[in-house]
């Protein structure tokens, strides 16, 4: 299991809760259980001043999709890696005093025949109930967590999480959404589908991009209104944004909003095509993602192609997010 370092954005952590939030406050763990990556984020919830304020953020690539897009079927081995992470993570959040933990898996689990088992597993090994979200639960979720906490959001604007086992596109405003879409087009997905080794031969490499010319066909039509305003999320994003921008390692404080150009998307995936995994992780991408970020990066560029994007904007947030807004309004309704 790849586990990735701990992540604590610095301007976050300064929490001047009044003494009415404070009685009124909830520390919660949230965890994203993607097809590559699980996240985890524990959060004080202010429902007072209707804040999140993370408190800290864990990654950990786990593959639990491994080989599923094929054989539908999460191996022992996979589980194993997921178990140990939510073990990892629930003595995390009994460290940091968190109140609860909410679990979410997304493609992986919605794919596989097996994923009760895995669940049942998983709630006997750790107590850690998992939800299997559906795609537009996931779209929705993750549509919301995006911007949470942002000043000065678009009245329209679209969303996209490129996942490992699917792609989620949304548009709409903060209020309501107003098209959305969840596809098959994920970077362990079409990996294993069509390359054989990296770097990928001509010929896979053409196949992998007629596959999701194919897929996105079609279905991006109703985002061209969306195209001005566009936020990035999730693992294939930062990784991006942080092979472009050049920074020696992750760091959310300067990814989370930065401008990320169609151009540079090209001329990163130009050089990615010709480099072999060993070589990948030698610019600064870990270990468990370094196999599927030249497909990634090949989702992203032909999304921004076909629609026209000049450039979106990233974020560090999504679905995890989405969780801890959705206790929030629990809390507020409470009240």
């Amino acid at each position: 299991m790849n586990q990735e370092r701990e992540e604590t954005p610095k301007s976050f952590a300064d929490k001047d809760f009044s003494a009415e939030s404070y009685l009124a406050y909830k520390r919660a763990s949230f965890i994203d259980i993607g097809t590559n990556t699980a996240l985890l984020l524990i959060a004080d919830l202010d429902p007072v001043n209707n804040r999140i304020v993370p408190v800290l953020h864990r990654q950990t690539i786990v593959r639990l999709g491994k080989n599923v897009d094929e054989q539908k079927i999460i191996d022992h081995t996979a589980m194993q890696r997921l178990i140990q992470c939510m073990l990892d993570f629930k003595d995390l959040s009994k460290e940091h005093k968190a109140q609860s933990i909410v679990a979410a898996g997304t493609s992986a689990l919605r794919d596989a025949k097996n994923r009760m088992e895995i669940i049942d597993e998983v709630v006997m090994a750790s107590g850690i109930v998992i939800k299997t979200l559906s795609g537009e639960e996931e779209a929705a979720m993750t549509f919301s967590g995006a911007v949470a906490g942002m000043e000065d959001i678009p009245e329209l604007f679209t969303v996209i999480d490129i996942g490992g086992g699917s792609t989620e596109i949304s548009m709409g405003d903060f209020s309501h959404i107003e098209h959305s879409i969840s596809l098959d087009v994920g970077s362990v997905r079409l990996t294993e589908r069509f390359f054989t080794g990296l770097p990928p031969s001509e010929e896979e490499f053409l196949a992998a991009k007629e596959e999701i010319n194919r897929m996105f066909t079609g279905n991006l039509e109703p985002f061209f209104t969306g195209r001005e305003q566009v936020f990035g999320v999730a693992g294939t994003l930062t990784t991006i944004a942080t092979l472009v921008s050049e920074l020696e390692a992750f760091d959310p404080v300067k990814l989370h909003n930065y401008p990320l150009r169609y151009d540079q998307v090209k001329q990163l995936l130009e050089e990615l095509q010709s480099l072999t995994v060993d070589q990948i992780i030698g610019k600064g991408v870990a270990e468990g993602r370094a196999d599927v970020i030249t497909m990634g990066t090949l989702i992203l560029h032909q999304f921004m192609r076909l629609l026209g994007i000049t450039e979106l904007r990233v974020s560090v947030q999504g679905l995890r997010y989405g969780l801890a807004l959705k206790e929030l309004q629990k809390l507020q309704t409470a009240e």
